[in-house]
């Protein structure tokens, strides 16, 4: 069969031409079969993907999920001094050190890349909750912090107060992240099911605390306005819900004691739990009559 060759050259042609050369091949034993990127123009549509790094701190941050972070320097990144102890705590370290930072040149098969991955935005965590202790850190989370990229306060009385991510933990695995709300002084779950799957302590337990102080005139008024609950206008009194309260904790109390085989602590105890074992009753016959 003849070729018939065409003068036309457009972009059309041109990247899939480009996309033959340049697509890796692999045999039927797995192994890769050498490509010719030597020869990929630098104007190829193809170039910038081919020779972009697998990870890289700008990367993980426009990935979605990840938008709690921010971009750690590539200076402290290479600091080993900041690294301080974190080979205990992160599989295949300096392999994933050097994806990290951009020098990652090891030849290994696809499982092995993927661990290392792992471990690389691991790694990228552990360090993050250091950096944003910086003050170079602390300013890129204040920008996020004011243009409210970690959410607004759920409780209606804060007005939609910005949040802070937080951890409970600085040990990895332990719980995730949380969002602090600085005026009702309060933690809340991240909306999004990706953000509550992040770890907690790649932001640590000081960060929130730390940039308050750093930023004294973030500290927000503490707000005085509490919901007041009423019936036909009219406030419920204090008093009054605090003693039903203090009611329904006793005999919960005298029962669990009871159950323990332990009584006489309070006086009139028996009084009381009879009492409510009645109006359960009472209520059971009434409820067994409406039906």
């Amino acid at each position: 069969m003849d070729d018939y060759p065409s003068d036309s050259d457009s972009d059309y042609t041109s990247y899939w031409r480009d996309w033959s050369i340049l697509v890796p091949h692999y045999s039927s034993s797995g192994v890769s079969l050498p490509n010719f990127t030597a020869f990929v123009p630098c104007d190829s549509p193809l170039y910038a993907h081919i020779n972009s790094p697998l990870f890289s701190g700008s990367q993980f941050i426009a990935s979605r999920g990840n938008e709690y972070f921010c971009e750690i320097d590539e200076e402290y990144l290479t600091d080993r001094f900041n690294l301080t102890g974190l080979n205990a705590d992160v599989q295949y370290y300096q392999y994933a050190l050097d994806l990290v930072t951009d020098v990652f040149d090891l030849d290994c098969d696809d499982d092995m890349r993927e661990q290392i991955e792992k471990s690389a935005r691991h790694l990228y965590g552990l360090v993050h909750a250091r950096y944003i202790t910086t003050t170079r850190g602390l300013g890129k989370m204040l920008e996020k912090f004011k243009k409210s990229d970690f959410g607004k306060c759920p409780r209606v009385l804060c007005h939609g107060h910005p949040l802070l991510p937080t951890g409970l933990s600085d040990l990895p695995a332990t719980a995730s992240v949380k969002l602090y709300c600085s005026r009702c002084e309060d933690l809340y779950n991240p909306k999004s099911s990706r953000h509550a799957t992040i770890d907690g302590a790649y932001f640590g337990t000081s960060f929130t605390n730390i940039l308050f102080q750093v930023f004294p005139a973030l500290v927000p008024e503490k707000t005085k306005e509490r919901y007041s609950p009423r019936v036909f206008g009219f406030k419920v009194h204090a008093s009054a819900a605090l003693e039903r309260w203090q009611d329904e904790r006793r005999v919960e109390m005298c029962r669990r004691l009871r159950a323990l085989g332990v009584g006489g602590v309070f006086g009139g105890e028996g009084e009381d739990v009879a009492a409510e074992d009645e109006m359960e009753e009472d209520e059971e016959e009434v409820a067994g009559v409406e039906g």
